[in-house]
């Protein structure tokens, strides 16, 4: 399942996109600052919170970041094991556990920012934020990003599912993934391909016309939690 952008008129959808950059990126720094039991079990509440503002379920953003998931369930698994002396020592879990919590925590938060906000809005955020030619180059950047990677996944999922289908399970691992890479890497050369043609047909321009953006009153109370996030930093 890939994250995309749903439209909505929840709280969320109806945020400015800047306001849900500043505490996005807010909440990542305040819970880096605060990874213990205490601080994880209210940034936990704190989440539940921007989920519910956004009527995103939590299944959603976690089968959309799947791929990070292992990676995550991995980490403390390592660190319970010593090799000098050889054992297993439970206690070496906790800190990387907490740490996979934190990540996954920021992960569900930035899957409601996907979920709530237009690729156009997202743009038109970042060239607001980000002045000049800076700001126009870094807009394309998330715009691609936003639209290009899905696409990509997609095409992964296909390969696999066409290699599935050719029995092409009973190969090796390291052939499975030589095949699926292989030609998922082609149809990325391809559609980059086909991607740059279109931006020429369309006389791709800097500075298109993008959504007007306006604080609204419902964004200075959101906005607020954000500097919040950030002095308890300090506290």
């Amino acid at each position: 399942m890939i994250l995309t952008y749903h439209p909505g008129d929840s709280l969320a959808h109806r945020l400015d996109p800047r306001t849900k950059l500043f505490v996005q990126a807010a909440f990542a720094l305040a819970i880096f600052a605060h990874t213990t039991p205490r601080g994880l079990a209210v940034f936990t509440v704190v989440t539940g919170g921007i989920l519910a503002a956004g009527r995103v379920s939590p299944a959603d953003p976690i089968r959309g970041f799947a791929p990070a998931l292992p990676f995550l369930l991995i980490a403390p698994l390592v660190r319970t094991v010593s090799l000098s002396p050889l054992g297993i020592d439970p206690a070496a879990a906790v800190e990387p556990a907490l740490a996979s919590y934190r990540v996954l925590l920021v992960l569900v938060v930035s899957g409601v920012y996907l979920r709530t906000t237009s690729v156009r809005d997202s743009r038109a955020a970042v060239e607001r934020l980000l002045p000049g030619r800076i700001g126009r180059f870094f807009g394309v950047g998330v715009a691609l990003v936003f639209r290009f990677f899905p696409v990509l996944l997609a095409d992964l999922r296909r390969v696999r599912e066409a290699s599935k289908a050719r029995l092409g399970n009973e190969r090796s691992l390291s052939e499975r993934m030589r095949i699926i890479g292989t030609a998922g890497v082609r149809r990325a050369f391809a559609r980059s391909d086909r991607l740059s043609l279109a931006l020429r047909a369309r006389c791709f321009a800097w500075n298109p016309t993008l959504p007007g953006l306006r604080l609204e009153r419902r964004d200075y109370p959101v906005l607020v939690v954000g500097v919040a996030f950030v002095a308890s930093v300090f506290v």
